[in-house]
């Protein structure tokens, strides 16, 4: 009778453990490659042919200069961005990934993009407050606004973690 509590006691404190470990952080890998390589994964992804889905789609290096533009915020933590938009001034799209510092806050990064950006930055036209993403995939930060395209994009850029 000892050795069969003993059995039960041993195999309990195992799925204690197993539950316990289950339900910790999982640490979310980040994306391979460059940011223009994976840019154009993303726009391949949610099938959008960049030359005739936009006119004068253009990649830009998103700087300290120019983050304000982009993103709304002022500073950010990060190592690289680089930023996707039509330079037709009518045009209302934009894509930007950020690769985050190693350490650097990613949610709340996150929650300054979101509430910060400017959807209205173009020339008489905006995007809509529900087509304005922000995700991340590891240490990669997406913002994606664009009105016809948005929630085809942000599955495109889930893809990528997968």
């Amino acid at each position: 009778m000892k050795k069969l509590s003993k059995i039960v006691v041993v195999m309990m404190a195992f799925v204690m453990m197993l539950s316990i470990t289950g339900c910790g952080e999982k640490k979310e890998k980040n994306l391979e490659g460059t940011l223009p390589e994976l840019m154009r994964k993303l726009y391949k992804g949610a099938g959008i042919n960049e030359e005739e889905d936009f006119m004068f789609l253009e990649d830009k290096e998103v700087t300290e200069e120019n983050l304000s533009y982009y993103l709304g915020v002022k500073e950010l933590d990060y190592k690289e961005a680089l930023a996707s938009e039509s330079m037709v001034g009518s045009t209302a799209h934009s894509i930007v990934l950020v690769r985050m510092n190693k350490g650097a806050d990613i949610e709340q990064a996150k929650k300054d993009i979101k509430e910060k950006v400017d959807p209205r930055k173009w020339i008489c036209v905006g995007v809509e407050d529900e087509n304005v993403i922000v995700d991340n995939i590891g240490d990669v930060i997406v913002l994606i606004m664009n009105n016809d395209y948005a929630k085809k994009l942000s599955e495109s850029f889930k893809e990528l973690g997968k």
